[in-house]
């Protein structure tokens, strides 16, 4: 279903692919928002960037490497493209911002009673388990936690296991995230509590600092038409059931 919709979109809207040299889009196995899975599509982020690529008439190639270093590549890089990147503080001068995708709520999740506030988590929580190199690092530091509270887990950490064998206190990402991930996981024997949605960014479709302006206008218009004709909200839909709470 979600492929069919992404080439309904290349057919509707490309017609013919250009000739041009694949882009390199740098994205993790983060799901629901990226995923490598093409059979199963490519995620709430991952779908609607390769439709507004596609859009433009491009192809694209999915680079698949630690997501770390892939930000670092892509922001000393030429007319690399990287997603789902938060827009933060800390990373603002590093990018060229091409347009943003979706909106990513993050809360903590836990397995007791949840928490109301960034005060009370800094006096409950000792280790909080935070994908490595994602922004939940800067927002809690933000926040003032201390960097020990702070447990940067790498991917293909499960912190549903995690949680289970009380390795990590809480846990602390984007909403759509934690569902997804606690639904598909074995370690459902406790229910996962969550605390009220306490940050927001908007995940965006980013470029190197050094980007063809050309490209960055032409991605942008088609990610905004994508919007305008509820093709992107019918692509992020498609995962919406996986992340109903048991």
């Amino acid at each position: 279903m979600r492929i069919t919709v992404c080439l309904l979109v290349v057919l509707l809207y490309t017609g013919r692919l250009l000739a041009d040299e694949p882009l390199d889009l740098h994205m993790p196995d983060a799901p629901p928002l990226t995923l490598y899975e093409y059979e199963g599509g490519n995620g709430m982020v991952g779908d609607v960037t390769l439709a507004a690529i596609a859009l433009t008439g491009r192809l694209a190639r999915i680079i698949e490497e630690p997501w770390p270093r892939a930000q670092v590549k892509v922001a000393s890089g030429k007319n690399q493209l990287i997603i789902p990147l938060s827009r933060t503080p800390d990373r603002e001068d590093r990018y060229t911002w091409i347009a943003p995708i979706m909106v990513l709520e993050r809360a903590f999740f836990s397995l007791d009673e949840p928490i109301a506030d960034f005060a009370q988590a800094r006096q409950r929580y000792h280790r909080i388990g935070v994908g490595l190199g994602t922004a939940q690092v800067e927002i809690l530091r933000r926040e003032g936690f201390a960097d020990e509270q702070i447990i940067q887990l790498k991917l293909g950490e499960n912190p549903a296991i995690l949680l289970e064998r009380g390795r990590i206190d809480a846990w602390f990402t984007g909403i759509p995230e934690a569902l997804y991930i606690w639904n598909k996981s074995s370690q459902q024997r406790q229910k996962l509590r969550r605390s009220p949605a306490l940050a927001s960014t908007d995940l965006y479709l980013a470029c190197s600092k050094t980007c063809d302006p050309q490209l960055v206008t032409q991605l942008r218009a088609a990610v905004e038409q994508l919007e305008s004709d509820g093709i992107s909200q019918r692509l992020r839909a498609a995962y919406l059931p996986d992340l109903e709470e048991h």
